[in-house]
């Protein structure tokens, strides 16, 4: 048996995107810059393509821009926002600690550009408050740039409070939406969102495909210089096979939220609880107030890396927060940031259900993550220190 539980990775790619793309590779092939019918062909169904990801975000399609992905879109979001801001002598940005390494890094190229950022930490449940934003605002705060929901801990910030703030204040808001965008209903209207990144492959779309939703009246700058193509914001030949698939694969998931939750939540509590029975073990994030397919675990005394290859050999696909580079084994910010020290952050484990997986899957799992963090325990000095008392346990 393999148990795909990585989906906040990358998701598998679902028949009904693999047919619309196939559908232009063969028969839509031209370039949809092109004046002759070929290319009008193609340029028809970019629009169609725009359409149909406009409206399920509530948005109008003259907003949305295709990309290469989310990262394309979180970077031209904030340096379009922070170049829009620094015209009128605001060089303020305000985001959290616990975003993805696209914000990250692209903010601290901002602040090499004399850019200030005011990074906010989350609390230990994993969610930022709107009333914390609205303090962080100042006069000079050009941007307010705040995930939608976590990419490891899986907690939904409230964006539409966030949201109000910033329109009240008159500060551009952002929201890298890149895990839940299919997973969760969105307006941009209702919610106030001014730009908003995400990314077909997060839900049963194909890799390397993205948009950019950019309200009216806020002037993009252009990451990517070349040719005209998305009204001049975004130079390069659209993918039109990659842009059918991500609309017809997030009409499928916007179409499915309600139903996929439904499912998606029992499989995460029951993993939960059942992960939970683990002695010396704890939830990183809010319980509740969390992606429907999200579980994210710490367990004291072993090192997430072991936990992964072990898993994998008993064909469990998981992730951990964890980066494993060369030489070295680095906790993850995320972890850090909600206050895991960091030897509780080393042993830590991601798994991220979709609506394939089954109730089967969730339960054989559970019985493999227990079982491979006994074994580790026990090879693990550590953990011996701990049981005889010569340490004392972080997680009790």
């Amino acid at each position: 048996m393999q148990i795909y539980a990585d989906n906040a990775a990358t998701t598998k790619m679902s028949r009904t995107a693999i047919d619309a793309m196939t559908s232009y590779m063969n028969e839509v092939y031209g370039n949809p810059s092109s004046l002759h019918s070929v290319g009008q062909r193609a340029a028809e169904a970019l629009e169609d393509a725009r359409e149909r990801v406009a409206a399920n975000l509530g948005a109008k399609p003259r907003e949305i821009y295709f990309t290469s992905g989310g990262s394309e879109s979180d970077n031209q979001a904030i340096v379009s926002a922070a170049t829009f801001g620094a015209k009128k002598g605001k060089k303020h940005i305000i985001s959290t600690a616990f975003e993805h390494h696209a914000v990250l890094h692209t903010l601290d190229k901002l602040k090499k550009q004399g850019f200030e950022v005011t990074l906010l930490d989350p609390h230990e449940c994993g969610i930022i408050t709107a009333a914390e934003v609205a303090a962080a605002i100042r006069d000079d705060t050009a941007l307010v740039t705040v995930m939608y929901a976590n990419n490891e801990i899986g907690t939904i910030q409230p964006i539409a409070e966030i949201g109000a703030v910033c329109k009240e204040r008159g500060v551009i808001f952002h929201t890298d939406a890149v895990q839940a965008v299919g997973h969760i209903k969105i307006n941009v209207k209702e919610q106030n969102i001014d730009m908003l990144s995400l990314s077909a492959h997060k839900f049963h779309g194909p890799k390397g495909v993205g948009a950019l939703y950019s309200r009216l009246g806020i002037p993009l700058t252009n990451i990517i210089e070349g040719g005209a193509q998305e009204r001049g914001k975004r130079a390069g030949t659209e993918n039109i096979p990659a842009i059918m698939g991500m609309a017809a694969a997030m009409d499928e998931a916007c179409a499915k939220i309600d139903e996929n939750r439904e499912k998606l939540v029992k499989m995460r509590d029951r993993l939960i609880e059942g992960l939970s029975e683990i002695p010396h073990s704890i939830v990183n994030g809010d319980k509740t107030c969390r992606l429907p397919g999200n579980v994210n675990m710490c367990f004291e005394g072993i090192e997430g890396e072991s936990l992964l290859l072990l898993l994998d050999a008993k064909g469990v696909c998981a992730s951990s927060g964890s980066a494993c580079t060369s030489g070295s084994l680095d906790p993850s910010h995320v972890l850090l940031s909600i206050g895991r020290p960091h030897e509780v952050a080393h042993g830590s484990l991601r798994l991220t259900l979709c609506e394939e997986n089954t109730m089967e899957e969730v339960e054989y799992t559970i019985k493999a993550v227990k079982e491979v963090v006994e074994y580790l325990r026990e090879m693990s000095p550590v953990w011996h220190d701990l049981k005889e008392g010569k340490k004392q346990y972080v997680i009790q």
